[in-house]
């Protein structure tokens, strides 16, 4: 099975997905893996169908991941030691321009991968999570293995909340990318960052 989601792999410093660390739980969710297949097939179909443009795909992309990416959660986490110093002013503006800088980021990405392939070997389940294990192949690269961090929302829908490639956790990655850069140019500076990027990828 192929998969173009894994331009999360080539994103830039400030776009990964965080999730909190939990104890270990029971049982792991079997639909886990389904839904991490079936978002790789649906990728993969619209990335090969010849009657798209590239601006089709990218806005298909946008809105797959729209739907099966815990976008409010994110955001939500990466600025968690943060939320208790700014306003909430300052705070709906972050979360105004987080979800649309992530999801150009990646539907501009998703893009590149259409001859990668990802193989699933088995679920663990962790805290909330299911964490999925695959290992992603690509022609001309070396296997990479990565671990998708997925939760059943109180809705009954699957997201994804997070991303471990080659034991590397991009959540942690991410949450320390974001607080340098608040630590250097401050919050507001974050937000301008987010909402520029925004606004020239809309142009």
């Amino acid at each position: 099975m192929r998969l173009i989601a894994l331009l999360l792999l080539a994103a830039t410093p400030l776009a990964a997905f965080t999730a909190p660390a939990h104890a270990q739980s029971a049982v792991a969710d079997p639909a886990a893996r389904t839904f991490i297949e079936n978002l790789a097939n649906k990728a993969f179909a619209t990335l090969n169908d010849p009657k798209l443009t590239r601006e089709d795909r990218s806005a298909r992309f946008r809105t797959m991941l729209k739907e099966n990416v815990a976008l409010t959660e994110i955001g939500n986490r990466l600025i968690r030691r943060q939320r208790a110093s700014i306003t909430d002013t300052q705070y709906k503006a972050y979360q105004a321009a987080f979800p649309q800088f992530i999801l150009n980021a990646y539907a501009d990405r998703l893009q590149d991968y259409k001859d990668a392939e990802l193989k699933t070997s088995r679920i663990v389940a962790r805290g909330p999570f299911t964490e999925v294990h695959t290992r992603v192949t690509q022609p001309g690269s070396q296997p990479i293995d990565a671990i998708w961090q997925v939760r059943k929302t109180a809705g009954g829908a699957y997201k994804l909340n997070n991303l471990i490639v080659s034991n590397i956790n991009l959540s942690i990655t991410q949450e320390a990318d974001f607080a340098n850069y608040i630590k250097t140019n401050g919050f507001d500076a974050l937000v301008k960052f987010l909402t520029t990027s925004n606004a020239a990828r809309s142009a």
